[in-house]
C-alpha cells in the first residue's frame, strides 16, 4: 500500500474537517471523558462554549488554512484514500527552542498496526528539519499510543532523542523532542 503525505490545500480542507471529529472520538478511548475530549450537551467533542453543529466546529479549524508557512496541515492517504491527518504547527505555535510541534496525529483504525502510520510520521519528519517534539497521554489508557511513538521516534532518530512525563501547556504529557538534519548539513 502507497502511504502519501501532503500539505492539504484549502480546497481539501474538508477531509481534514471530516476526519477531525473521529479522532476526538478516538482520543476519547484513550484520556477518558474527564481529561480528554468532553462530548458537549450537542452531541460534539468540544470545549469551545457554544459549538453546536459540526460545521461550527469546521470553523474553529480554519487557523490551519489561515497561516501558511506557520501551520501546517498534512493530509495522509493510503492508495490515494484518506486515512488521516498531521497537523504541525511553527513558532510562536509551539515551545521555546522547538521549530516544530506535532500538534495532532490521526491515521484511521484500518490503516492501524501495519506500519502505515509510521511511514506517514517519518514523511511529515522529514518535510522540516529542525528540534521536534510532540506529546502524548501518559496514562495507562494509552499504552498503544506511547509505544507507537516511542518506536517511531526511536526508530527515526536512532535512538537520539529525548522523553520524559511532565507539565505542558496542554497539562500533564509524555513529551518526546529530537533534532533532524537537512541530509546536505554536517
Amino acid at each position: 500500500m502507497k502511504i502519501e503525505t501532503t500539505l492539504a490545500t484549502g480546497k481539501e480542507a474538508y477531509i481534514i474537517k471530516n476526519l477531525y471529529p473521529l479522532y476526538l472520538h478516538d482520543l476519547s478511548g484513550h484520556y477518558g471523558l474527564s481529561d480528554g475530549p468532553v462530548l458537549n450537551e450537542h452531541g460534539i467533542f468540544e470545549d469551545t462554549p457554544g459549538i453546536r453543529t459540526l460545521a461550527e466546529q469546521y470553523d474553529v479549524q480554519n487557523i490551519w488554512w489561515e497561516k501558511p508557512g506557520c501551520l501546517h496541515p498534512f493530509l495522509i492517504r493510503a492508495d490515494g484514500q484518506p486515512a488521516g491527518f498531521a497537523l504541525v504547527a511553527t513558532p510562536p505555535h509551539c515551545a521555546a527552542g522547538v521549530d516544530y510541534f506535532m500538534n495532532d496525529f490521526f491515521v484511521l483504525q484500518p490503516y492501524r498496526g501495519q506500519g502505515y502510520a509510521q511511514q506517514a510520521a517519518v514523511q511529515v519528519f522529514e518535510r522540516f528539519h529542525g528540534v521536534w517534539e510532540l506529546f502524548t497521554n501518559p496514562a495507562e489508557k494509552n499504552i498503544t499510543g506511547q509505544k507507537f511513538w516511542r518506536k517511531t521516534v526511536s526508530g527515526y532518530t536512532g535512538g537520539n532523542y529525548e522523553e520524559h512525563a511532565g507539565a505542558t501547556f496542554d497539562g500533564h504529557k509524555l513529551v518526546f523532542r529530537f533534532k533532524n538534519k537537512n541530509p546536505l548539513q554536517s
